[in-house]
């Protein structure tokens, strides 16, 4: 098969693998159809006002100050006084949109917003805003606009400040709330002199909502330990006091507004959120005012963690909610219908009311989950054969009927605590039909999905074992007869589509359930090479099999393990260290040995080091700066003197500047970070050159001469000038000793390859990438080379954790990209953080493109081999992908499965970017003449 073919061939492939994870685990939990449901009796409040202080931590706001005083005194008194308080448990992702989401419809955002950045609205759902007669929102315009959007009619207003206005380099972020605070104040200004508004804000069923940023804003630039976030959190607690006061007096107390604080989310100890950490999913939540419970004093309660006792509020009553149970509860407090997708359970202990009020309202919740789940229902069986479908047995028609009459019936009879308790055990009963409905065809599509897996990977270890070894050369062309065959598994994919087709399944289903007919067409076409080959195993001593097997199952094993404990990378390194020991090449080349030893222990240094949650370290990046500058003032010596004292004018010009770039980098970082630090905002120059330098280090190595030495420390220095400026600390200094063990590791390899006897011993000092080496060079595999892709995919996934763990979204220092911008944009930022990434595995990889080179193998062979373990390890986090247990575990179970994914694209692209950085070359002056060395 022709290499471009294949390359695309297996794009596409894995691209459906991809996607399956989302058709299996990450479909739209949303179903439309539903009946508003609203509980009978009169509410308690008339309005509702909704403070959302983004990014607030549940102990930051409970916990006293150093001087034992409240930090938030008007919200303590709150809680001790007024009204009920407790902790909110946030879901993965704990992002700003899938929070709100959470909080004001009542149910888990799915992974499809992620693809609009969490901002709009790629499906419809029904809010408490919707649901009310007029919602007035202030805040961030990346929040308001998904609300107003969502809205049915004309009756939710959004009130919001310029996007430029999110600056993580701002003087003081508090600004972003002050600007709300004073906007609500004018709108009631505004409202007592305009009589329709006037007329529109006494409305019953109103909810007025105040989006705090400041918090969160101050968290990303500052860390939420620093004086800056506790001082924008009193600032918050003095104005919700205002706010409280001001309405109040504009409504003549007549004690009819409720009130509840809480948070989308938490944040890290090192400014970042996405994840499942406590310090993330712990907010607070604090609900006050008309028909809100009173204070409740105990003795004691008992919680599983010590907040209590470190909070100083151990006898007060602690109401834990889950985040989605806020909007049944806000639906209650101003009697409007519960949002129809709301999963959220009604936390009974925060209502202030009568048990009849109770009972009903638990009532209105168990129909409004119920009616979810008969919808999702009736969808399913309408999409699947009569014979093949399967109910729900724990939930019935006949028990659906029965526990409803006789919830209704204790109502009647005012046996309040028994239909509280039996609409509790409806609700959770629907709970569980409504995920059993959502899961339905996910075995289904598993089994589909590994048999593409396991068919692709056979048909590529058969190409492997059939173009690039001796084993089967002698049956190339002695295929089974493909017409019968061809027929058999035509008529099978007929009976797949046909099947599918009468289920009315999405056209996605086509894709994973007909993909493996003709990958497994392909590998049973190749019987006799597997006919061979297996009495080639039978013929191998039983011992060395094994052996193999065992090695072969431990390497995969190891790199899997690196997904979950980053110090099993130094373990694999300093087992590296070993090897010239153990392939006795360290008679041969003592001082490439030593260097290989050296730079492996150095290495495997990196991943025992905190992966965040470190101050930012200017001076260490300041180093890597210099470090680098020596390093290539020291080759430009080298070279000079190899040219024997003459190097080309254009190639003395682009190396100078290079390092000119890495000078320049290290000055913008510093340069940054302290007009930062003294809260001057971005340097408009800085980021100028930021841009400047990112844009010119994709082009300046192609001016570059494509000799080995000179093409990889041209790549090393334009992409080190961009990781300058994306580094705040330590991690600096990673690419400048991980391409310092590449380099060592193409010699080891030019050394390792004299054992074999395969060639002369080459001078990598003449190789150049750009010279086509003749295909009849090129040489078949042997086992030495398995044990070369396992070293290349072991470094890739070195550059991937060496530093961080990138599988978690809260791992990313968001002070990485101030030297580029600070006012937040999730795209930009995203792309810049990736980059940062990629720059690790394009110094892997360009030296994976020399290692084939040296070695004198096609990078097809190799690339294949790379292919075969990275699917491998693909399969192994497909299997251990779960729906169970704590929302951090699957979210990372998940996660896992995703990056080795695109880990195995990325490898495919990878290999063309490599080949396009070392072989290509553009002549800005005209060809110059070729000077050996």
């Amino acid at each position: 098969m022709n290499m471009l073919i294949f390359i695309i061939t297996g794009l596409l492939v894995h691209c459906v693998f991809l996607a399956s994870i989302f058709d299996i685990y990450f479909t739209s939990p949303l179903v439309h159809g539903m009946t508003p449901q609203l509980t009978p009796l009169p509410p308690p409040a008339k309005r509702l006002v909704l403070f959302v202080a983004d990014g607030l931590r549940a102990d930051t706001l409970y916990e006293l100050d150093d001087n034992a005083t409240p930090r938030a005194p008007y919200l303590r008194n709150i809680i001790e006084s007024e009204g009920s308080w407790g902790v909110s448990h946030t879901r993965v992702p704990t992002e700003s949109r899938p929070g709100h989401v959470a909080l004001i419809a009542g149910f888990y955002e799915d992974v499809s917003a992620v693809a609009k950045g969490w901002k709009e609205n790629p499906v419809e759902f029904d809010s408490v805003f919707n649901e009310s007669k007029y919602t007035w929102s202030w805040g961030s315009p990346d929040i308001l606009p998904i609300f107003a959007k969502g809205a049915s009619g004309d009756h939710v207003y959004t009130f919001c400040y310029s996007a430029e206005e999110e600056d993580f380099g701002a003087e003081d972020a508090t600004k972003l709330d002050t600007w709300v605070f004073e906007h609500v104040k004018n709108f009631f200004h505004a409202a007592k002199r305009n009589r329709t508004l006037f007329s529109q804000v006494n409305e019953e069923k109103v909810v007025l909502f105040l989006h705090l940023l400041g918090i969160d804003t101050n968290g990303h630039a500052h860390r939420p330990n620093s004086r800056e976030y506790k001082d924008n959190i009193r600032k918050v607690d003095e104005g919700i006091k205002e706010m409280v006061s001001m309405l109040k007096d504009f409504y003549g107390n007549d004690g009819k507004t409720a009130f509840v604080l809480t948070s989308d989310h938490g944040m890290t100890d090192w400014g970042s959120h996405g994840a499942g950490h406590l310090s993330e999913t712990l907010t607070p939540l604090i609900a006050w005012g008309a028909g809100v419970n009173y204070p409740q004093k105990v003795a004691s309660q008992f919680y599983e963690d010590d907040f209590l006792k470190e909070w100083k509020l151990g006898n007060w009553k602690r109401l834990d909610v889950n985040q989605a149970d806020i909007a049944p509860l806000m639906a209650s407090l101003i009697g409007v219908p519960f949002p129809l997708n709301s999963v959220g359970i009604l936390p009974l202990d925060y209502l202030n009311n009568s048990a009849h009020f109770k009972a009903e309202s638990m009532f209105t919740n168990a129909v409004q989950i119920l009616e979810q789940f008969k919808v999702k229902m009736t969808q399913k069986k309408e999409t699947t054969l009569p014979f093949l479908f399967t109910h729900f047995k724990l939930l019935s028609d006949t028990e659906q009927i029965s526990i409803l009459r006789k919830a209704s019936s204790y109502i009647h009879q005012e046996k309040y605590n028994e239909a509280i308790s039996l609409c509790k055990t409806l609700i959770s009963l629907a709970l569980e039909g409504l995920s059993y409905y959502h899961t339905y065809d996910r075995l289904f599509l598993s089994i589909s999905v590994v048999m593409g897996f396991v068919g692709w990977t056979s048909y590529v270890i058969l190409l492997i074992i059939k173009t690039h070894t001796n084993l089967t050369r002698n049956i190339q062309d002695n295929k089974v007869s493909s017409v019968p065959l061809l027929y058999g598994f035509a008529a099978t994919g007929v009976f797949i589509a046909l099947f599918l087709l009468i289920q009315t399944c999405p056209w996605t289903y086509y894709m994973y359930c007909l993909l493996p007919v003709p990958v497994w067409y392909a590998v049973v076409k190749e019987f006799r090479v597997i006919q061979d080959l297996m009495a080639l195993l039978f013929a191998f001593p039983l011992g060395q099999s094994i052996g193999f097997l065992v090695v072969g199952a431990l390497g995969i094993e190891i790199l899997v393990f690196s997904f979950f404990f980053r110090s099993t990378l130094t373990v694999g390194l300093i087992a590296f260290a070993g090897w010239p020991l153990i392939a006795r090449l360290w008679v041969q080349a003592k001082v490439t040995a030593l260097s290989w030893t050296l730079l492996c222990l150095l290495l495997a240094l990196f991943p025992l080091m905190p992966v965040v949650g470190r101050e930012p370290n200017i001076s260490l990046v300041t180093a890597a700066g210099f470090l680098i500058l020596l390093i290539s003032s020291s080759s430009l010596a080298f070279l000079c003197k190899i040219k024997n004292k003459y190097l080309p004018k254009k190639d003395l010009a682009i190396q100078l500047f290079q390092m000119l770039s890495v000078a320049l980098s290290t000055y913008i970082v510093n340069s940054t970070h302290s007009s930062l630090h003294h809260k001057q905002g971005l340097p408009v120059i800085n980021q100028i050159f930021s841009w400047t330098i990112l844009a010119s280090s994709f082009f300046v190595p192609l001016l570059s001469p494509t000799f080995f030495f000179q093409r990889l420390l041209s790549i090393l220095l334009s992409l080190m000038s961009t990781y300058l400026l994306l580094s705040t600390g330590y991690e600096a200094l990673f690419p400048v000793v991980l391409s310092g063990l590449m380099f060592v590791w193409i010699y080891m390899e030019k050394e390792a390859l004299q054992c074999y006897g395969d060639s002369p011993k080459p001078k990598l000092a003449i190789l150049n990438f750009s010279y086509s080496i003749d295909i009849t060079q090129f040489r078949q595999l042997h086992l030495d080379d398995i044990r070369r892709s396992f070293f290349f995919i072991f470094f890739i996934m070195t550059a991937f954790f060496g530093t961080g763990n990138i599988a978690s979204v809260n791992s990313f220092d968001p002070a990485s990209i101030y030297c580029f911008l600070t006012v937040f944009n999730p795209f930009v930022m995203g792309g810049l953080l990736i980059w940062k990434i990629v720059i690790p595995f394009v110094l892997v990889s360009c030296a994976f493109e020399a290692v084939q080179v040296t070695t004198q193998l096609s990078s097809k062979s190799l690339f294949l081999i790379v292919l075969v373990i990275s699917d491998i390890m693909a399969l192994h986090f497909f299997f251990l992908v779960k729906d169970y247990g704590s929302w951090l575990d699957i979210g990372t179970s998940i996660s896992h499965y995703v990056l080795v994914m695109v880990f195995t694209i990325f490898i495919m692209l990878l290999s063309g970017l490599a080949q396009l950085l070392t072989t290509k070359r553009i002549e800005l002056w005209g060809r110059t003449k070729c000077h050996s060395m």
